[in-house]
């Protein structure tokens, strides 16, 4: 047993998003943290394996595959000899190291301590942290040849989740990866099955059908997608198989086999198959939970390691809080990072302020995708009319001068009142216009806000206001008694 046993206002388990947020909101209050990590690197899979990597690799592909060139400007910019690992993954291996370095810098400019080791608790206040194998003086003070004893008054537990490797794919047996390890591909393959057709399996299908891989995405289910409103649901489904993208809806792997040639079998429960050269496996993702020993701390656990938590992001045991991927839905790192800010500030006795029920959720794929509110679906089961206005890209200034033709606005207004209940976006920008609406919502807006406001010419903005006013022509069609002018008076729907 170590002999010293460190003590700490709050002790954190997790380095990404979450923990990252968690430990600047503590140094606010000028409490002392110890942040603790079982990579070599910070950042979490929110910048080492998922969000910040994926979404480089997606610019990457658009930018050497000359994609936008040759749909807006009939000219194929794409490189004449075989794209290299080299090639793909180097701008997204710059991107991670500088947020590496800056996590890290960022940590130590506020007195944060971070050891780099693998956490379990001992008790409900008390955290051994082991050394990580082949560890280095540069990584910190868990590198001692015995474990660190952390007490934390407060603990947060913060360490993300991992995908779920089902036992049919022989994963290190050949060219078969998960979202963790495709980054690690020795090549770009020219064939490719994506097993899942979630978000992840959508991202990474787009990235490579975008660099000439013939990219399979199978999926047990018909639908892409199934959170999104139907209508954009498919309508990128279209989008994505005019890149070259092939469906396989309602199929179900019963095996995979590595040839060997080194290409990959896999056979479907309805008896077909089909032979790739790399297989990405996007079978959904599991809480890291398994080492952290939480029954000696008291703490429960429900389905793939998941720990429920109360609004407050508190546990079963009042002291020992959670957030991020680790306690399920919408795993996000925008949301990880807000859950745990909130964690925090209650740990800390510090002002505690609503977490927003408003969740944008932005999708990677090519077009983006991104919501916000009701679907027309959701809206329909609660029995709410509503009144619909759509814009095209196409059908402004700015969406011709990119030449984005699959791309729409789709607003979701109330119809007693016009409040605007939700946002749909496909096409470029679509997770960055998505928050215009976000804001109106945030505020509880009307349609009036977007008939009053003026944009800048030409922007995607704009779109707000010609949705919006289409939207007010459809509700002037389906009252007879009223005048053109009366149903587009923004006045007859405020407050």
């Amino acid at each position: 047993m170590p002999n010293e046993i460190k003590n700490y206002d709050l002790v954190i388990i997790g380095g990404g998003p979450a923990g990252m947020i968690a430990a600047s909101s503590a140094t606010e209050r000028h409490k002392t943290i110890a942040l603790v990590d079982c990579h070599h690197e910070l950042g979490g899979a929110g910048i080492n394996t998922g969000t910040v990597p994926s979404k480089t690799l997606r610019e990457t592909a658009l930018a050497l595959s000359g994609l936008k060139s040759r749909k807006l400007y009939g000219v194929d910019l794409s490189l004449r000899r075989e794209v290299t690992v080299s090639d793909f993954l180097g701008h997204e291996q710059n991107v991670r190291a500088i947020f590496n370095a800056s996590l890290l810098k960022r940590l130590e400019s506020d007195h944060a301590e971070v050891f780099f080791g693998t956490a379990s608790f001992v008790d409900s206040h008390m955290v051994s942290v082991c050394p990580l194998p082949g560890a280095s003086a540069q990584d910190g003070p868990s590198t001692a040849n015995e474990a660190i004893l952390l007490r934390g008054e407060k603990i947060l537990i913060a360490t993300g989740s991992s995908p779920v490797r089902p036992d049919i794919f022989p994963f290190g047996a050949g060219e078969i990866y998960d979202s963790d390890t495709i980054l690690k591909l020795d090549r770009i393959p020219k064939t490719m099955a994506a097993v899942g057709s979630g978000v992840i399996g959508s991202e990474y299908g787009c990235t490579f059908a975008a660099l000439g891989a013939k990219v399979h995405i199978i999926d047990g289910r018909d639908k892409l997608l199934p959170f999104l409103d139907t209508e954009v649901s498919l309508a990128l489904a279209a989008a994505m198989e005019r890149t070259g993208i092939t469906f396989h809806w309602n199929e179900k792997v019963r095996q995979c086999a590595v040839l060997p040639s080194g290409e990959v079998t896999l056979s479907f429960l309805s008896g077909k198959s089909l032979i790739v050269d790399a297989v990405l496996v996007a079978a959904g993702r599991k809480s890291n939970t398994e080492t952290l020993h939480l029954p000696l701390a008291g703490v429960t656990t429900g389905e793939r390691g998941i720990i429920p938590v109360d609004d407050q992001f508190r546990t079963n045991v009042p002291h020992i809080y959670a957030a991020g991927d680790v306690i399920g839905f919408p795993a996000l790192a925008s949301t990880s990072m807000e859950q745990a800010r909130r964690a925090v500030e209650h740990a800390l006795g510090g002002e505690v302020y609503a977490l927003s029920p408003l969740l944008p959720n932005g999708i990677y794929t090519i077009p983006e995708v991104s919501m916000i509110g009701e679907t027309e679906e959701s809206l329909k089961k609660q029995g709410i009319d509503y009144v619909v206005g759509s814009a095209r890209y196409e059908d402004t200034a700015r969406g011709k001068i990119i030449g984005d033709k699959d791309g729409f606005l789709k607003l979701l207004f109330r119809r007693d009142n016009m409040k605007l209940v939700g946002v749909h976006v496909m096409g470029e920008l679509a997770t960055e216009i998505v928050h215009i609406g976000l804001m109106a919502m945030l505020t509880g807006a009307s349609a009036q806000i977007f008939v009053e406001a003026c944009f800048n010419v030409p922007t995607l903005g704009v779109l707000y206001k010609t949705a919006t006013l289409n939207a007010l022509r459809e509700v002037a069609k389906s009252a007879p008694n009223a005048s053109s002018s009366q149903a587009l008076d923004p006045a007859r729907f405020s407050d």
